[in-house]
């Protein structure tokens, strides 16, 4: 075990924010949900901060805690009995505003898939680790995942 210096709340916050945000925002597909799965994901983090062993520990603890609260949000009384508005969110530019609505319009599954590899940055292990899934397993939903998005790009873009 090395003897690297746990982050601090703030250094937690500050560093793993946005992704937590994002992934979230990538489940819940609302602004509003994602906001929510956010702020108990940080309010569980202060709860059991004292037991991480690593900063890593923190990253994939963070990363399933999301998930698992985003889960929740699809499973809870509430959201089974009401009906989704459309929410405006701004990109910065048209390409990227036709990839996510392309991913949002994923599977669950490969969504995360997705938004773990690309958007966070993660291996193909560490995916795997965090969703403990086997390798092949997650490997076989980003090649789905891929081949669904190119179907569903197929005539969005004009390469100028």
């Amino acid at each position: 075990m090395c003897n690297e210096l746990l982050l601090t709340d703030d250094e937690v916050l500050t560093k793993y924010s946005d992704m937590v945000y994002k992934l979230a925002l990538s489940r819940t597909r609302t602004i509003a949900n994602a906001e929510d799965v956010f702020q108990e994901v940080f309010l569980r983090y202060v709860k059991v901060k004292n037991t991480f062993r690593s900063n890593e520990h923190i990253k994939a603890w963070l990363i399933r805690v999301t998930i698992n609260c985003s889960k929740k949000i699809w499973s809870s009384a509430w959201f089974r009995h009401t009906v989704s508005l459309e929410e405006n969110i701004q990109f910065t530019s048209e390409e990227k505003s036709y990839v996510y609505y392309a991913v949002i319009k994923l599977p669950l599954k490969y969504r995360t898939v997705i938004h773990l590899y690309y958007y966070e940055d993660m291996s193909i292990r560490e995916i795997s680790k965090i969703l403990n899934k086997k390798e092949s397993t997650i490997t076989s939903q980003l090649c789905r995942a891929r081949k669904n998005l190119k179907e569903l790009l197929k005539g969005e873009y004009c390469y100028d």
